[in-house]
């Protein structure tokens, strides 16, 4: 069975990524098995400019536009709360905010 430091340096996520400084926790499953997962994040109230969803609007698209960085799509979806990112663009029409850079 890895050990917990061992399972730390493996649980590695992009520097830029929403989890990188998110802290774990260790579990043992029903199986005896040490696991670790990631404590909730807390997300601090993010303003935002209104902004109306277009047919074929992605989040990575937007960030791209507004940051320069594809992959910081998660500041979207963290300034609207949503669970699943997907839906904030499922439904032209709709808006969704986004983050000032």
């Amino acid at each position: 069975m890895p050990s917990i430091e061992f399972l730390e340096e493996v649980m590695m996520f992009l520097a830029n990524s929403r989890y990188a400084r998110v802290a774990t926790d260790a579990t043992t499953t029903a199986s005896g098995e040490t696991v670790l997962a990631l404590r909730l994040r807390h997300l601090t109230p993010v303003s935002g400019d209104p902004r109306p969803v277009v047919s074929g609007d992605r989040l990575d698209l937007i960030a791209q536009a507004q940051f320069g960085d594809a992959t910081q799509f998660w500041h979207i979806a963290d300034a609207n709360t949503a669970l699943d990112s997907r839906t904030l663009v499922e439904e032209p029409g709709d808006t969704l905010d986004v983050p000032r850079s």
